[in-house]
């Protein structure tokens, strides 16, 4: 039975979920902002605020280990991001690492890899706004799951047929086994979609020269140019290349001639060293970056930047004081 005290944050829960919720929006617009700058490619970023009746199920399954529940359970926000790729899911650990407090870290697939098997998969980090935090603020506070595609095709359907579906006791051990071999299969997968994409943006290196000036610069000419110049760098989202386009047009920029012509002049790497990176940056960013650097505040100025200029000016401060482009 739900002791008192316990009854008492339940209802607390409930009376405050309105906040909860509000909170939860919050958080997955800043972790949305933050990935989008970032340039890293993903396939969706999801938030759910913890019901108040599923805050009730957890306490009364927890009931004996819990004294606090309102601090103890820590998933009252969560946030989800799923990518295509497993180097993608290490590159926004390292972001929000570098963005938030981390009170937890910890990656499932690698646990369940160090002791010899296959399963879950997700590496799931408890992040606080407050970057010193040493405590869980259900304020201030949100657990956030990453994983990629295959990754959480699996979790959906291990969960459903387990939690929804009635599985008589007599198939449970195949049903294991036979999740168990799917889990296997799928981080196989992953790691081809890894090699896949590799070679995609090392291959495509190799065609950057032949593309030629046309009247306008469309995205898929812009995102096999970028793959060349910024090698190693991931694919950004498709939107991004289309920011990229309508700004390099506000700046008069309508080719990969003079696209060229511009980045012939820009210290791509002095750029890259100055931002500080502790994630592999996108291609669509790293642009974004050395235009940034080439035409500084006139760059910040442009009407497709309206809603980042704050942002903007932040990265400006880390570069040198001057650019051979200050001139032009």
């Amino acid at each position: 039975m739900t002791r008192r005290p316990h009854r008492q944050a339940v209802a607390a829960y409930a009376a405050n979920h309105a906040e909860t919720q509000a909170a939860t929006v919050e958080f997955v617009d800043l972790i949305t902002a933050i990935i989008d700058d970032a340039g890293i490619n993903y396939l969706s970023i999801t938030g759910r605020a913890k019901s108040p009746k599923s805050f009730a199920g957890k306490v009364a399954r927890r009931a004996d280990e819990l004294t606090d529940p309102l601090v103890e359970i820590t998933d009252q926000v969560g946030v989800r991001v799923i990518t295509y790729v497993q180097s993608d899911v290490q590159a926004v650990a390292a972001l929000l690492t570098e963005q938030f407090g981390v009170l937890e870290d910890r990656d499932l697939g690698l646990e369940a890899a160090n002791e010899g098997r296959f399963g879950y998969a997700s590496r799931h980090l408890l992040v606080s706004r407050d970057k010193d935090a040493h405590a869980y603020d259900p304020a201030r506070c949100a657990s956030v799951q990453l994983r990629t595609v295959l990754q959480h095709a699996w979790a959906e359907f291990e969960h459903d047929a387990r939690y929804k579906g009635d599985v008589p006791p007599e198939h449970a051990s195949d049903l294991d086994r036979r999740f168990t071999l799917a889990a296997g299969l799928l981080e196989l997968a992953d790691r081809e979609f890894s090699i896949i994409r590799d070679r995609l943006q090392s291959g495509l290196g190799e065609v950057t020269e032949v593309i030629s000036g046309d009247d306008t610069l469309s995205a898929t000419d812009l995102a096999t140019f970028l793959a060349g110049r910024y090698t190693g760098s991931g694919f950004s989202r498709a939107e991004h290349y289309a920011l990229s386009a309508q700004l390099l047009g506000e700046l008069g920029i309508t080719s990969i001639e003079q696209l060229s012509e511009v980045l012939a002049t820009t210290d791509s790497d002095g750029t890259m060293r100055a931002m500080g990176y502790r994630y592999p940056p996108g291609a669509a960013r790293r642009l974004d970056d050395d235009l940034l650097a080439s035409f500084r505040e006139r760059y910040v100025d442009l009407p497709g930047n309206a809603d980042r200029r704050s942002t903007l000016r932040g990265r400006l401060q880390r570069l040198p004081d001057r650019h051979p482009s200050d001139d032009d």
